[in-house]
């Protein structure tokens, strides 16, 4: 126990980590679970030792100290050095104010690259106050008297203003910054341009010796050009504040600091100097002359009161990491900037694992020679007849796919006259992109790779969180790509609301922090579906990620709910389909053919005649064939299996919705295994049972001549409702569904058929039920009587004359068994696709569905883009599909 001694009630079983509360604080501690008698909680000497509660022995009572009130520091943009000289070589002590601070908080002069504002004609420029605790008002006001004791702000007037908010850091302290989304938004940018990274690193080429400079405070060194301070004024709860400085968040800040430095280096850049920003990077190609180069630019950043971090400058050195790059005396190499994440893939263990890797690597299969050949063993070994056997063959052909990978051609060299793709995505544990730009032949080709763990509270954000991050771990990594680069940085993405991210209102401080580490980059964010980033997808998702679950957990297993589909819209999916089509190599020849199909001698054309192009889409026998690319032949699957206007049916029904429209060879296979593998399909299904054969009095000959109906009742009650009245059309076996109370009488029984039967399908000539008392009324046999129709009463001795209703029953148990939630309590919300799902299916005795039976086509489950060659159907198509994105939205909005 807590002495040492053994547990005297029983043994310790786990150990547990709790957050509770104990004199007005929450805390969370470890627990060790054991029988501990009539005690929920025993806190020991660990809690003891921690919390160092205040103990009153005289009235046996603990309390804890009352904590420290909240404080609030401002964190400097760079923090000064204690030892400012420390580290740098003694020659270049005489540049002591370089690396000091003392110089700092005079305010720089004006200069001809002093940073100006242009605004543009629309839009609004000011910002609501943001609220602050009252610790962060007293550092505010501490923070603002300071800065206007420099000079770097001053009292405004101006007629526009940006809030200003705390910012935390990872140190504790704070940092104080102005939201100028505004402002930037209404800002002309400027397109002055960042350097070409190939264009640095050729300079180098020769060099032996080099000198890394990080400059300090960079752009607080810039002013804001005369007369236009009032545009970067901020509002405050103690008035309103222009900077006479550039402030980190301006969206021109990169774009004016490069001309400055340019302009101060302007004689010495590819000379020996090259810098990016606040990096300056010194070369030579010999000591001697080294030397004299650092002189030259220490004694230009002292005239011009430019300040370095000492601790973060490199002197004389023979390899130095410069943006990312590793730069050496031999020469310099990308390898680490990238292709780290496919460098250091793990080697598989598991059928999944190798899949992943595929899945990846298969995106670049048109750039790697014999990319087939070297693959084959990894395929082999992901076929389902093939036992998993890791051998020196899928070694070697795994470490061979990845050297080609990372060897040209692979991967292409940026083009800042290119626009950039971003391809990115966050798994629970991970996020992965892909940087690309599109060459001579028009397709997409990879600059670098890039896969990373989300670290500590990363872990727990969520979905939208993770996604977001992603995007600025991206931006920040490529940074000497896509930072303020002349066109857009396109980002694709899978969550889709991130696309009116940039648009959307500052909700927390993470999100404002977020925003402002954004400006300096031009980009936009477009919605990219999951399974059409594969490459992305499959770096986020390694193995050795794959130890960090995601965060969303639920209480009950996964098991107890219906495996609802969310699926594309058909029309998504032939889209798909159709850019998919060259992806499959096994249908180049038909493609080729197609393509130039007049100059085919007839033997050719016989072997393709049941080939054709029509819209964009491959018809094989009129069926549309969906290529083996990518979850396409898997979406259709979820399409007329697992969502609800299919209702989880059958192999056979399954197979027979889906080739209505669809064809790809094995489709049967391919049925029966996604059927036979529905984990929610294996949780409803109920033992069989013998089903009464239906024995109709007569054949009908139109529909709706003779109906049958019963009840299914007990149900669990949903709103007035726990009885299903069931009516079945002996003709085209066309079934209704409908909810009704288990008090229900035969006059409101006669409702219920005058709204749902009589008033669309006319009057029955002959009815057929069980001997309920509702059905035998003598109510309901004088209005049979008056209105001229023959109710036919099955008995319990011969219930085969009402079989075809009772055969519908188990139909809906299937169905809401499948759907309905865990308590069954909402299942009259979905009768009417309980009803559509079983119309919609081939009926045994009659080989059409009811629904064509009855109507002459067949329904569709989502709005589809085959052809009709028609245009005014083509409008009235696409009137009937907007109607169905109305329909669609409006729901939505009136779950919300």
């Amino acid at each position: 126990m807590l002495d040492g001694s053994n547990p005297k009630q029983g043994k310790i079983w786990k150990k547990a980590n709790l957050t509770f509360s104990f004199d007005g604080r929450t805390m969370t501690h470890d627990f060790l679970i054991s029988p501990i008698g009539s005690h929920s909680a025993i806190l020991g000497i660990k809690w003891l030792e921690k919390e160092s509660p205040e103990i009153d022995w005289s009235t046996r009572q603990l309390s804890l100290p009352i904590t420290t009130p909240e404080t609030v520091t401002i964190a400097q943009e760079e923090e000064a050095d204690d030892s400012p000289l420390a580290g740098i070589p003694e020659q270049y002590h005489v540049y002591a104010k370089v690396f000091g601070e003392e110089e700092f908080n005079k305010l720089p002069p004006h200069r001809h690259y002093d940073i100006g504002i242009e605004l543009t004609e629309d839009g609004p420029l000011n910002s609501p106050l943001y609220s602050m605790t009252d610790a962060e008002s007293v550092t505010l006001k501490e923070w603002l008297d300071a800065e206007l004791k420099a000079g770097k702000i001053r009292p405004s007037k101006s007629s526009i203003s940006s809030p200003v908010m705390f910012v935390p850091k990872k140190d504790g302290s704070r940092r104080l910054v102005v939201d100028y989304r505004r402002l930037n938004n209404r800002t002309k940018k400027n397109v002055y341009p960042l350097p070409r990274p190939d264009d640095l690193m050729s300079k180098l080429r020769g060099a032996k010796i080099f000198t890394k400079l990080d400059l300090q405070w960079g752009y607080n060194n810039v002013r804001v050009k005369e007369g236009n301070e009032w545009k970067t004024a901020f509002r405050t709860k103690y008035g309103l504040f222009e900077s006479l400085v550039m402030t980190f968040g301006l969206t021109n800040a990169p774009a004016a600091f490069q001309y400055f430095m340019n302009d101060l280096f302007q004689d010495l850049l590819d000379v020996y100097v090259i810098i990016y920003l606040d990096d300056i990077l010194i070369f030579s190609k010999d000591k001697a002359e080294h030397e004299s180069h650092v002189h030259q630019v220490l004694q230009r950043l002292e005239t011009a009161q430019l300040f370095c971090k000492g601790s973060k400058c490199e002197f004389h050195r023979t390899k130095v990491e410069y943006l990312g790059i590793i730069v050496s005396d031999q020469g310099f190499s990308l390898d680490r900037l990238k292709i780290q994440a496919v460098q250091e893939w793990p080697v598989p263990t598991t059928v999944k694992q190798v899949q992943s890797f595929l899945g990846f690597a298969n995106f670049l299969r048109r750039f790697v020679a014999n990319f087939s050949h070297m693959a084959r063993p990894l395929h082999n070994l992901v076929k389902k007849e093939t036992s998993w056997k890791w051998t020196e063959k899928e070694q070697a052909a795994f470490e061979g796919l990845k050297r080609a990978i990372t060897e040209a051609p692979v991967l292409a060299h940026a083009d800042p006259d290119k626009a950039y793709f971003l391809e990115t995505d966050a798994s629970g544990a991970a996020l992965g992109s892909v940087l690309s730009q599109r060459q001579s032949d028009g397709r997409l080709h990879p600059i670098g790779f890039l896969s990373e763990s989300f670290k500590g509270a990363e872990v727990n954000y969520d979905t939208h969180d993770k996604e977001l991050l992603a995007i600025i771990r991206l931006l920040e990594h490529w940074r000497i790509y896509l930072e303020a680069t002349s066109e857009p940085v396109t980002i694709f993405t899978d969550h889709r609301n991130l696309e009116y991210w940039k648009e959307s209102r500052t909700f927390n401080r993470r999100h404002a922090q977020w925003h402002l580490l954004l400006s300096d980059f031009n980009f936009q964010i477009v919605y990219h579906p999951g399974k059409q980033s594969g490459k992305p997808d499959a770096l986020s998702r390694r193995s050795d990620h794959a130890d960090i679950p995601p965060d969303d957990q639920s209480m009950l297993p996964s098991s107890v709910f219906a495996n609802l589909a969310t699926v594309l819209p058909e029309k998504e999916i032939q889209r798909q389909i159709e850019a998919s089509l060259h992806l499959d190599e096994s249908l180049d020849k038909i493609l080729t053919h197609l393509q130039d199909e007049s100059k085919a001698p007839p033997s050719v054309k016989k072997g393709f005649k049941y080939y054709e192009m029509e819209a964009g889409l491959l018809f094989y026998q009129g069926k549309i064939l969906v290529p083996d690319v990518g979850t396409l032949r898997k979406d259709l699957l979820r399409i007329f299996h697992d969502s609800p206007l299919a209702g989880h049916p059958g192999r056979q029904r399954t197979l027979e919705l889906l080739s209505r429209s669809y064809y790809w060879p094995g489709i049967r296979a391919d049925v029966y295994i996604h059927v036979d593998s529905c984990e929610t399909c294996q949780r409803i299904k109920l033992p069989k049972t013998k089903l009464i054969p239906a024995q109709p009095l007569e054949v009908p000959s139109r529909p709706w001549q003779h109906i049958s109906y019963d009840f299914i009742t007990d149900l669990p009650k949903d709103g007035p409702y726990e009885n299903v009245l069931m009516v079945v059309d002996s003709f085209t076996k066309y079934g209704l569904m409908i909810a009704c109370s288990k008090k229900t009488k035969a006059p409101e029984l006669v409702e219920i058929f005058l709204r749902h039967v009589w008033s669309s399908f006319g009057m029955p000539e002959k009815t057929v039920s069980d001997r309920g008392t509702v059905f035998n009324n003598k109510f309901l046999k004088a209005l049979y009587q008056r209105l001229g129709i023959d109710p036919h009463f099955s008995s319990a001795y011969h219930p085969q004359s009402n079989g075809q209703t009772e055969s519908l029953n188990p139909t809906l148990e299937h169905f809401l068994r499948a759907y309905a939630s865990v308590n069954q309590n909402d299942w009259v919300k979905w009768l009417p696709m309980a009803q559509f799902a079983y119309n919609n299916a081939v009926h045994s005795s009659t080989g059409k569905s009811p629904f064509r039976a009855l109507y002459g086509w067949e329904p569709t489950l989502t709005p589809s883009k085959i052809p009709v060659n028609v245009p005014e159907a083509e409008d009235l198509a696409n009137t009937m599909e907007k109607q169905w994105q109305e329909i669609a939205s409006a729901l939505r909005q009136s779950k919300d």
